[in-house]
């Protein structure tokens, strides 16, 4: 029998795959107690936004029922194994454990493709064809950075 959370990632991923808003990626969050509190798809095409991703969309989700950008204990479950940009999201959230349906593989033979990514991070960020990462007005951005560590404020 199929998880319910995943199930209804699949749904959400086929509803917005067949408007056109994104492909079929879909991704459920559940809390501590199994209650499923975000379910969201791919709405890349729709929204104009490369980060619309919907591992990311599922984040925001549960971030807002929660009232918290920290989701220690939460699940969650995606049609497709995260990308490096939503690998990263889910860290941030604090998120510890998740479920995927297609592999890397599978997503590439129908087109999309992350290793590109993969490798540039593995490599050290050299290759500038893919992009260029530059260090520019550091003294300046440093002093912002040491206002804030002053303000004792939040640290996430």
């Amino acid at each position: 029998m199929m998880n319910d959370a995943m199930k209804r990632g699949i749904a959400e991923a086929r509803r917005t795959m067949n408007q056109n808003d994104g492909g079929p990626f879909g991704a459920s969050i559940i809390d501590k107690n199994g209650t499923v509190i975000a379910v969201a798809s791919n709405t890349v095409l729709k929204d104009h936004d490369p980060t619309a991703h919907a591992e990311v969309n599922a984040i925001r989700k549960a971030g807002e029922v929660l009232g918290t950008h920290d989701l220690s204990g939460c699940v969650l479950y995606a049609t497709g194994f995260p990308c490096p940009m939503c690998l990263s999201a889910i860290i941030w959230a604090n998120i510890q454990k998740v479920y995927y349906g297609c592999t890397p593989k599978d997503a590439e033979a129908i087109g999309f493709r992350d290793d590109f990514i993969y490798r540039f991070i593995q490599d050290g960020f050299e290759d500038s064809s893919i992009l260029d990462l530059e260090e520019l007005d550091r003294t300046q951005c440093m002093e912002l950075f040491e206002e804030y560590a002053q303000a004792n404020k939040a640290i996430y």
